[in-house]
């Protein structure tokens, strides 16, 4: 049932509404599963016949089996003359001949129908409309349209070709719901395919067993049995061998076409982008007549424009896999001499000569350097592949070079798994120690993020290249970006410094960039942002400027981050998607990947809630073709998220993406993921929601004094931290946070930094019962992020100020900035801050409802309402602090304000109050745990569920 859950609820929904379902679909589509699951359910009689072509021809063959399992007490009781006729027609007797007898049958087998429904539910079943014999189809036919008032039901299965509708619509009752079976996801190949291989098949057999299959759940079954576990005896076109079970049924309709007519199809299924132009030219007297053939027959077909197409994939991968080998090389070496884009003309020229030739394999490396220029790294990396095959052995250093730069091109690809491969050969095998380094270079890139445990693989790399500045050059590269990714800034600043001498050493220009965009980014975290400037400025003189092409990619994108860090937000967006359009298809996928996480970040602080979730999953679909996810493309899912999407979605992706970089050592990426996670807890704006905010965003500020980091995002990290310890109460070591941000902070930090810092601060003052002098600083927030081009953070910084008035009873102040902050919210797609806004709002207007309009009563924190009701219930100090998650000196000091709000000065005076609550007022719920219900105190009533403000009425002190 992979992928087939919805639609078995559906019919089961539509049996139990109507009196008949009827599925239908292509062959192997999965429609007898889901008759079969349908018969599982119901009590009663279950008639059922499954037709075979080869008894279509036979009369009643179909009633037969439908009626063998009804008693023979049921004929018994029929009149004579339809006794006698359905006896005949279930072979009892003789078959009945004239046009009373056959009329006769129909009145009795709807007759026994109705006696079996008055015994019970009947269940009906036929699957294989499309060979059901004639007489018993019309026997249907009479019969179900006379069920009305029985208790019957009709399940049927048709097979029709992609498309087209069911015939035999009439053999099932008038309100039959016709459910088409589609084809499975690619998810769902995958889900089915590994229950059937019993591991996971290389991710490019997998890919073409969907490719192939086309989400037709039988193909994907029987080619994922007979696939090959090595990736590498696919590719180029070649298709996936088709077990013989499957191609006999498939090629049944081609079995009597004449020789031409077969040859003409499996030139064809060779051809990568056949057409009628390139049949003729590979010397085929008349294709377009061979092709009419097997359009007749419902196989292949020429278009308008003279493309070939067969009817299904798997039917292209049967005809070649049935060709003997002879006849597949006979007809690569045709299309060799026929084609003329070298890719494809190298490839029928490797495929012709299956042995070892090095002319061939010089010519498969010029195609494959060829495809690696033109964007298709998949295919550079299959034509380097053939190369090293037809590599002679006597050659084993050229054959090396080709294992390495088909590693390189599976790199390109995505394709790690080969990749890792071709490299680890290499360095098993090589007595050249370049070739070994080049190897571990190779491995390394193909770790992805996951450097962490890689010291070891640059240390050996670099005895390996000892006195080669070029290969000493790229094993110090990849130990910079190591540091980087690990948190390790002065040694990644070591490295990269290095690397770029022995690259100018060496001439490599193209390490030397790298080696300088790498030590920019080291300077952009650790605070320098002049420096990294002035690397990465030299870093592009190298390439030739912003216009140089790929060499350029890296520098441009991290040009824009430094300008997103630096509040240019504009110029960052402009860069990225300039960037964006530039590669198109011809970069690769971590290209791709890195620019789409870069536009995400972008969009998001540019206030583009809405794109950004676009972005973040154009970026996971990337991805998904590769058959793997990484921390950064799960950061850019969640971080989206955050913005346009949901608070629960957020963290969920956030956890995962947390999880990955954990595992992959990527202490970068952790860090971005872990406050992503801590915004997401932060949204709640509960206490619970903080309390998991604190500890997510404490760990990020560990790491990033760790690693002396202290960039624009680290401090925007310290205000949400801030904001956190203030929403729990913890106001001191809020203040301790807030100073140790300020003392990182640089001379010229962006405004973003200083307005993000102003709103925990403008928090923390409000929260320490100081309303006006953190109302004050939280305007100053809003101000300066007027100025800036950041919707979202002017959105929180409204949304905090608003609050703070809210609390201090300026309704009216508080009102205008709500507004404010729901109608940008709404304008730039961010849902969370709107559901945050909206509650703010419904917040003032129901303390209006309720007739508060005096001032100096401010209500009190979720957190003190929370403490309140604990002390009130009988805990002492130490069971709050340990059930809030807080310090005990956070308790005592919110305690005293509760105190002070609600105008008692004893616990037993809370306690007191909280009693009379009960018996006055019915105990109106106040926050309290998921099973509890806590009653609110005189003089304390809620301004929303979940929220406790203070009343003015009665002196709780009396």
């Amino acid at each position: 049932m992979t992928g087939r859950r919805e639609l078995l609820d559906t019919a089961r929904a539509a049996l139990a509404a109507r009196r008949g379902v009827l599925l239908h679909g292509p062959a192997g589509m999965g429609k007898s599963a889901l008759v079969a699951a349908l018969m599982t359910s119901p009590a009663g009689t279950v008639l059922h016949c499954s037709p075979v072509p080869e008894e279509s021809g036979l009369p009643f063959v179909g009633l037969v089996d439908l009626f063998a399992r009804v008693p023979e007490s049921c004929l018994a009781a029929l009149a004579p003359e339809p006794r006698a006729v359905l006896r005949a027609a279930l072979l009892h007797h003789r078959e009945p001949a004239d046009g009373r007898s056959r009329l006769a049958v129909r009145v009795a087998v709807l007759e026994v129908l109705r006696v079996l429904a008055a015994a019970g539910p009947v269940l009906l079943v036929v699957d294989g409309l499309q060979w059901l014999d004639e007489p018993t189809a019309e026997v249907l036919a009479f019969a179900v349209r006379r069920v009305e008032g029985l208790d019957l039901r009709v399940v049927t299965a048709e097979r029709v070709a992609d498309g087209e509708q069911p015939e035999r619509l009439c053999c099932c009752p008038p309100d039959t719901l016709e459910l088409p079976v589609p084809p499975l996801g690619d998810d769902e190949v995958a889900h089915l395919v590994r229950g059937v291989a019993g591991a996971d098949l290389p991710p490019g057999v997998l890919r073409a067993i969907q490719d192939t299959a086309t989400g037709n759940p039988l193909y994907a079954v029987e080619l994922a049995r007979a696939a090959p576990r090595d990736a590498a005896s696919l590719g180029l076109g070649r298709p996936l061998p088709v077990p013989r079970r499957l191609r006999d049924r498939l090629l049944e309709p081609v079995r009597p076409l004449p020789p031409t007519a077969r040859h003409t199809l499996l030139v064809t299924s060779a051809a990568a982008h056949p057409t009628l132009t390139l049949l003729r030219a590979a010397g085929l007297p008349d294709p377009a007549a061979d092709l009419a053939e097997a359009e007749r027959l419902g196989v292949a077909a020429a278009d308008a424009d003279g493309t070939v197409r067969f009817r299904h994939p798997l039917i292209r991968a049967a005809v070649y896999t049935d060709a003997p080998e002879h006849g597949r090389r006979e007809v690569h070496t045709l299309l060799a001499r026929a084609v003329t884009e070298p890719v494809e003309r190298a490839r029928h020229l490797a495929l012709a000569h299956p042995y070892e030739d090095e002319t061939t394999a010089r010519s498969l490396m010029s195609a494959a350097e060829t495809a690696r220029r033109d964007g298709t790294p998949d295919a550079a990396f299959e034509l380097a592949g053939l190369a090293v095959l037809r590599t002679p052995a006597d050659r084993p250093s050229d054959r090396a070079d080709r294992l390495l730069a088909a590693a390189e091109y599976a790199c390109d690809g995505g394709r790690s798994e080969e990749a890792g491969q071709a490299a680890g050969t290499v360095l098993a095998g090589s007595g050249s120690a370049r070739q070994r380094a080049l190897a571990r270079v190779i491995l390394l890139r193909n770790a992805g993020q996951a450097l962490e445990g890689t010291r070891d693989l640059i240390g050996e790399g670099l005895r390996d290249a000892a006195g080669d500045p070029e290969a000493e050059a790229w094993l110090h590269y990849w130990a910079a970006v190591r540091g980087l990714l690990c948190g390790e800034l002065e040694e990644a600043a070591r490295h990269a410094r290095r690397a770029a001498r022995q690259a100018h050493r060496a001439g490599d220009t193209d390490t030397r960039i790298g080696a300088l965009a790498t030590l920019a980014r080291v300077l952009s975290l650790a605070g320098e942002p002049v420096a990294a400037d002035a690397a990465l400025e030299e870093a592009l003189a190298l390439t030739g400027g912003a216009d140089a092409g790929p060499e350029s990619w890296g520098l441009i994108r991290m040009r824009a981050i430094l300008a997103l860090d630096s509040d240019r937000v504009t110029e960052a967006g402009e860069r990225v998607t300039r960037l964006l359009a530039e590669i198109g298809e011809f970069a690769g996928v971590e290209e791709t990947v890195a620019t789409l996480v870069a536009l995400t970040r972008i969009q998001v602080r540019a206030g583009h809630c809405r794109e950004a979730l676009r972005t973040a999953a154009h970026c996971s679909r990337t991805l998904a073709e590769t058959g793997v996810q990484t921390a950064p493309a799960l950061y850019a899912a969640a971080l989206a998220a955050t913005a346009g999407g949901s608070a629960d979605e957020a963290g969920r992706l956030a956890e995962q993406a947390v999880r990955a970089s954990e595992a992959d050592g990527d202490r970068l990426f952790l860090l971005r993921a872990l406050a992503v996670l801590g915004q997401a807890e932060l949204l709640a704006g509960d206490p619970r929601g903080a309390a998991a905010a604190v500890e997510v965003l404490h760990r990020v500020k560990e790491l990033g004094e760790a690693m002396c980091a202290a960039d624009p995002p680290l401090l925007h990290w310290y205000a949400d931290l801030a904001e956190a310890l203030v929403v729990l109460g913890e106001t001191d070591e809020a203040g301790a946070v807030l100073h140790d941000a300020r003392t990182r902070m640089s001379g010229d930090a962006p405004g973003s930094v200083l307005a993000a810092l102003e709103r925990a601060e403008g928090l923390r003052e409000a929260a320490l019962g100081r309303a006006k002098e953190g109302a004050v600083r939280l305007r100053t927030a809003v101000d300066r992020l007027r100025r800036l081009p950041l919707p979202v953070e002017l959105v929180r910084a409204l949304v905090a100020l608003g609050t703070v008035e809210r609390r201090s009873r300026r309704r009216s102040a508080a009102r205008t900035v709500l507004r404010e902050a729901l109608e940008t919210a709404q304008r730039i797609g961010a849902a969370p801050l709107v559901t945050r806004a909206r509650d703010e709002l419904a917040r003032v207007d129901a303390g209006e409802r309720g007739g508060e309009t005096g001032a100096g009563e401010p209500e009190l924190t979720p957190t003190e309402a929370r403490i309140a009701e604990l002390v009130g219930g009988g805990a002492t100090n130490r069971e709050v602090a340990a059930k809030l998650f807080i310090s005990v000196k956070t308790v005592e000091g919110a305690l005293s304000r509760v105190y002070r709000k609600l105008g008692v000065r004893s616990r037993t005076a809370l306690a007191h109050a909280m009693a009379v609550a009960v018996l006055a007022s019915g105990a109106a719920v106040a926050y309290g745990d998921d099973d509890q219900v806590t009653p609110v105190p005189q003089g304390v009533t809620m301004s929303q569920p979940g929220r406790i403000r203070t009343a003015r009425a009665p002196d709780t002190r009396r």
